[in-house]
């Protein structure tokens, strides 16, 4: 059970982050080099998630932490954006970004 203290933290953060969300789903990708930056900065899966092995046996499995990231969604979006441009705008094959 989620106390009023925490309630109202998360909702004061997630009214500053928002302006800054809305930004970020508005940014238009219209550059070639921008495009393929984004694309090679912004990861395809998360860097985070990790598993550690012995011989077969799985033994800690480290989740994927990047959902942690308030800008998570945006990042992706943005990532996704990038792609659709070079594939579509530039005719570029993009198999080597993802």
């Amino acid at each position: 059970m989620m106390s009023s203290i925490t309630f109202s933290f998360v909702f004061v953060v997630n009214l500053l982050l928002q302006p800054i969300r809305q930004w970020l789903e508005s940014l238009k990708i219209e550059n070639h080099r921008l495009a393929r930056w984004l694309c090679t900065v912004i990861p395809a899966s998360c860097p985070f998630e990790r598993e550690f092995k012995w011989g077969d046996r799985i033994l800690v499995h480290i989740p994927p932490l990047c959902k942690l990231n308030p800008f998570y969604e945006q990042l992706i979006e943005i990532r996704f954006k990038a792609l659709m441009y070079l594939a579509d705008e530039c005719g570029e094959d993009v198999t080597q970004f993802c």
